[in-house]
């Protein structure tokens, strides 16, 4: 597939999952600030920290190497040992959901059965749920790898619709089934999930589409595990990649979701305190989960099939360096003005925002000063993400490996830093230590994309640096709205809060119209892509 029709349909891919998971979450935001009404601060804290960190956990560790690994590269390859390397991920995610299932019932403190009921039955369907979602995943990498733009999205929106639809059903029924409730919404969520993708394949493989696109799988019964005569059962190559990736991705997973487990396993907070810092985290990422995500997945895509693993910058095709070096300088620019605008006018808006959509319980307390930090850490978490897209994408099997090496030492500096944080400034230490973890990351691909591109004239890294002007203006918005929250939010009524509002309108427009003035590269590459 020729460069320039990797990149239209990748940044399709990506606006397309960014715009449908807006309107879908749109739903699903409604619905969860229904529900909390309804539950109380432990129960929450209890699902949406440690139920929830069992089933990622689960997930991650089986499956993020093998996405990564089989990604890589063309499209054009030998499916079947592909596919038969992916379906190892499901007896590794029994594995893992036994395993940590395990600790999860007998090492780590059991809450209070009065108030959180059904603690048991909650880890078996988590893990259980996790397993049931791996069954999809030759699934997933095959719509991945071709670039299946509504699949994806569709599959997953209908999910969350219906997991979040069922929930506010029974909280409101049976508000007494306690976890009950959140494990059978768990196990419609991923049994939605996987039959999305299940019944799409049941109808495409065999059609007239799928031979005019010269689709490499005919049937069904090609997805499911298949030995090759006089052939081994998988890849080598990719199976060693997936072993490198894994290695790799078990620390990725400590510092992605490094402040559940010291929650988890110092107990640093109670369950009522880790409810409230779990949903302004949730509420804090959301442009993180509808914008950031579906661009870094899009273009790690994009980048290992335009440009080839391990190579140097002059050894692949000039045109193509050109195009992923474009490419890259403007994903840059526009996810930090996305993250500075959230940082900027997320300071003065947090207060405002967590009583509108949780009550006083979110906005009395910390939740406000929760919220005003993770407003900093969406913009490392933007500026990350792209970075390391480019660098997973390009990096060969043994500077994988070495990168590994950092990934250890950074690990064990985090969960130190996050621990002794956490002691000294509460749940506010936990995104502290988060955004000192994404700094020393996108230190490092700052330095291989710079090595990579050293050689060369092309210079993507200025994508970081934004126009004078306009930090002007963000500087000025950013005081003016300050000023507007100290005299009008939140305690002064609704027409002091309309004025707060107004004025944060007001400023934002102007950002908006100074952007576009300033970075006409980038409004062109919008606009066209």
């Amino acid at each position: 597939m020729a460069a320039q029709d990797v990149l239209s349909q990748t940044t399709r891919l990506a606006s397309s999952s960014a715009l449908l998971q807006v309107l879908f979450r749109l739903v699903t935001f409604g619905l969860n600030a229904f529900t909390l009404r309804f539950l109380s601060r432990e129960l929450l804290g209890v699902v949406n920290v440690r139920l929830t960190l069992l089933y990622s956990t689960v997930v991650f560790l089986a499956r993020e190497a093998f996405r990564r690994a089989c990604l890589s590269g063309s499209t054009k390859r030998n499916w079947t040992k592909t596919i038969n390397l992916l379906w190892l991920t499901v007896p590794l995610g029994v594995f893992w959901s036994v395993f940590l299932g395990l600790v999860w019932l007998h090492l780590l403190e059991v809450p209070d059965p009065s108030v959180v009921p059904h603690y048991q039955a909650g880890v078996v369907a988590f893990g259980l749920s996790a397993i049931i979602e791996l069954l999809g995943e030759p699934f997933w990498v095959l719509a991945q790898a071709h670039l299946f733009v509504r699949l994806k999205v569709i599959a997953e929106s209908l999910s969350v619709v219906s997991k979040c639809v069922l929930t506010v059903i029974l909280v409101v029924l049976y508000p007494q089934w306690g976890l009950y409730i959140f494990s059978l919404a768990q196990l419609l969520y991923v049994s939605v999930l996987v039959m999305c993708y299940v019944i799409y394949f049941v109808t495409f493989l065999g059609s007239p589409e799928a031979t005019k696109k010269s689709f490499p799988v005919a049937r069904m019964k090609a997805l499911l595990p298949n030995l090759v005569e006089d052939e081994t059962f998988v890849n080598w190559k990719e199976a060693w990649l997936t072993w490198s990736f894994f290695k790799q991705s078990f620390l990725k997973q400590i510092l992605t979701e490094g402040e559940r487990y010291v929650m988890t396993f110092l107990n640093v907070l109670n369950f009522g305190d880790q409810g409230v810092y779990d949903i302004v985290n949730n509420l804090g990422s959301l442009v993180a989960r509808f914008i950031f995500l579906p661009i870094e997945e899009s273009f790690y895509v994009f980048f290992a099939n335009v440009l080839e693993r391990g190579k140097n910058v002059k050894d692949q095709k000039q045109e193509d360096v050109a195009m992923a070096a474009n490419v890259l300088e403007l994903l840059l620019k526009l996810v930090l003005l996305i993250g500075l605008t959230i940082t900027v006018f997320g300071y003065a808006y947090s207060q405002l925002a967590l009583d509108i959509y949780g009550g006083s319980m979110l906005s009395s307390g910390t939740g406000p000063d929760l919220l005003r930090c993770y407003s900093l850490y969406v913009l490392f978490l933007a500026i990350n993400g792209v970075t390391e897209c480019f660098t997973f994408a390009l990096m060969c099997k043994e500077e994988v490996d070495r990168y590994n090496f950092v990934m250890l030492a950074l690990s064990f500096t985090f969960l130190c830093i996050s621990y002794f944080l956490t002691h000294w400034y509460g749940s506010v230490g936990f995104i502290l230590a988060n955004c000192f973890n994404m700094g020393i990351r996108i230190a490092h691909s700052i330095h291989y994309i710079y090595g990579y591109f050293r050689g060369s004239t092309y210079r993507p890294l200025t994508g970081l640096l934004p126009s004078p002007v306009l930090v002007l203006v963000y500087v000025t918005s950013g005081v003016v709205t300050g000023f507007s929250e100290v005299f009008c939010c939140c305690d002064k009524g609704w027409t002091a809060r309309l004025v707060h509002i107004s004025v944060g309108a007001l400023c934002f427009a102007a950002t908006m119209v100074t952007m576009v003035c300033t970075e006409t590269k980038l409004i062109h590459f919008v606009r066209s892509q």
